[in-house]
C-alpha cells in the first residue's frame, strides 16, 4: 500500500513512524515533512494550503491512501477534492471539518445529538459579549469561533482580558467554566462506525504548575491511571457515537479522526471542544502504544470498513515533553542550531519545528517532542526527561511537571 501523509509537525512525525512500522505500507510519502521524517519517508516540498498541488502529487504517486494531518487543509476542503478523484482519504470533508472550524457549528451539532457540553452564547458585538461575560462570571472562557492554531481560547479571571480577546474575534463563543481535570479521547471513524482510542492528557500552559499563556500543548501522557475506569465506554456512548450518528443524519458523514476534549466534572463528562484530526502532542504518546497496524486501520476507516475492527494497545506508558523555542508562544526565535539529540533506549525524538539549513536548526515554536515509553509513567518520564535535558538549543525551555502528579499517584496505588 502506498500512503501519502500531509503535514510537517510532531504529530505527522509520530503518524509517519506508525505508518512506516506497518508491513502493509510499502511506500510512505510525506508532504512537506521535516528533517526527522526524512529518515523514514520520501519528502515532497509542497504547500499544505494548495489543494490542487496535493491532488496532483497523490495522482502522480498513484497512492492508495492519503492521510491529512493538520486542520487547515481539512477546513479548506482538500478531502473533498481528493475523493472526487477516487482517492481514499483519511480525513473529514470540508462540511464535516466544521466541527473544528467553527465552535458555534460544533455546539449546534452537540445540541442536536444530545451530547453533554458547557452552556454557551455565540456573540458578534460588544453588547452580546458583555451580557455573556456577566451571565457566566469568572473564570471567563472565551473562544474564537474559527481556527486559531491552538491559541484562540482564553480562560481568565480578568474580565478586561476576556473582553479584549472577545472583541478581537469576528465571532466568539463564550461559555461556562467546566471545573474538573481534562482528558483527550480520540475516535477513528469511517462515517458510520467509530472506534474509541485510549485517553491521554495534555498540558496547555507554557510553564510548570499550569502557569503562563495558553499554547498548542507542552506535553502529554497515556494511559491515565486516575481516570474513571469507564471513561472510554462513557465517551463512546455519550459523545463519539452520537456525534457520528448526527453528522451522518445531516448528510455530512465524518470520516477521519474525531478528537474530543473533555472535562471530567462532578456532573459527569462534558465536551470542551472537538478537533477534526489527530491532536498534538497527544498523538506522540498514543501512536507508540498502539499495536494495531496503523496503515491498515486508517485505510479501513477511509473506505468505510471499520465494522468488525478493534484496537490493540500495549500495556506500556508513554510520556512526551515538548522542547519549545525561545519566546514561545509569542515572539518565537528561529534559526538556532540544535544539537545533542541522543535518545536513550525507549525514547523517540519527534521533530516539529525543525529545518535543514547547514545543520539542524529551529524553525517554529514547538521544536521537538521527546517521548519516553516505559513499564509505568515514572519510567517513561525518566526516559523522556533524561533525553530532553541533554538537547542543546539556545533559549529553549520545557515543562518539568508533565505527568508528575499522575506518576506519583500511580506509585501510591
Amino acid at each position: 500500500m502506498k500512503v501519502l501523509l500531509i503535514g510537517s509537525g510532531g504529530r505527522e512525525h509520530a503518524l509517519a513512524t506508525g505508518l512506516s512500522a506497518d508491513k502493509s505500507v510499502t511506500e510512505l510519502h510525506v508532504a512537506p515533512g521535516n528533517p526527522g521524517i526524512k529518515e523514514i519517508a520520501v519528502l515532497h516540498p509542497i504547500s499544505i494550503s494548495d489543494n490542487q498541488a496535493i491532488v496532483d502529487l497523490a495522482k502522480s504517486l498513484a497512492v492508495d491512501l492519503v492521510v491529512i494531518g493538520p486542520e487547515m487543509p481539512l477546513v479548506n476542503g482538500v478531502a473533498d477534492v481528493l475523493r472526487a478523484q477516487g482517492i481514499a482519504v483519511f480525513g473529514p470533508s470540508k462540511a464535516a471539518a466544521q466541527l473544528e472550524g467553527s465552535k458555534h457549528f460544533a455546539k449546534g451539532v452537540m445540541r442536536d445529538a444530545g451530547v453533554p457540553t458547557a452552556k454557551s452564547f455565540t456573540c458578534e458585538n460588544q453588547k452580546e459579549i458583555e451580557r455573556a461575560l456577566d451571565t457566566f462570571g469568572a473564570p471567563y472562557v472565551v473562544k474564537d469561533d474559527g481556527l486559531a492554531a491552538g491559541k484562540g481560547v482564553v480562560v481568565t479571571e480578568d474580565r478586561e482580558i476576556a473582553l479584549q480577546h472577545a472583541l478581537s474575534c469576528k465571532r466568539v463563543v463564550i461559555e461556562e467554566y467546566l471545573k474538573g481535570p481534562e482528558i483527550s479521547l480520540f475516535g477513528i471513524s469511517d462515517g458510520k462506525n467509530i472506534l474509541p482510542m485510549q485517553p491521554a492528557q495534555d498540558f496547555k500552559r507554557a510553564y510548570d504548575h499550569d502557569d503562563g499563556p495558553n499554547t498548542g500543548g507542552m506535553g502529554a501522557y497515556s494511559p491515565l491511571p486516575w481516570a474513571p475506569t469507564n471513561i472510554v465506554e462513557d465517551t463512546y456512548t455519550q459523545v463519539l457515537a452520537p456525534m457520528i450518528a448526527e453528522m451522518a443524519a445531516r448528510g455530512t458523514p465524518f470520516v477521519g479522526l474525531l478528537y474530543a476534549g473533555l472535562a471530567v466534572t462532578d456532573r459527569g463528562i462534558r465536551v470542551i471542544e472537538f478537533n477534526a484530526r489527530f491532536g498534538d502532542p497527544e498523538t506522540q504518546v498514543l501512536i507508540p502504544r498502539l499495536r494495531t497496524p496503523l496503515g491498515q486501520l486508517l485505510y479501513k476507516a477511509a473506505t468505510g470498513n471499520l465494522i468488525d475492527s478493534t484496537l490493540q494497545w500495549s500495556d506500556d506508558s508513554a510520556v512526551t515533553v515538548v522542547l519549545a523555542a525561545n519566546g514561545y508562544p509569542a515572539d518565537v526565535k528561529s534559526g538556532d542550531e540544535i544539537s545533542n539529540l541522543n535518545a536513550v533506549n525507549g525514547v523517540t525524538i519527534f521533530h516539529a519545528g525543525t529545518k535543514d539549513d547547514g545543520g539542524l536548526k529551529s524553525a517554529g515554536g514547538r521544536v521537538l517532542t521527546v517521548t519516553g515509553v516505559g513499564s509505568d509513567l515514572t519510567e517513561a518520564r525518566d526516559k523522556a526527561y533524561r533525553t530532553v535535558s541533554q538537547i542543546k538549543l539556545a533559549g529553549s525551555f520545557y515543562r518539568n511537571d508533565i505527568a508528575l502528579n499522575a506518576s506519583v499517584a500511580e506509585k501510591g496505588n
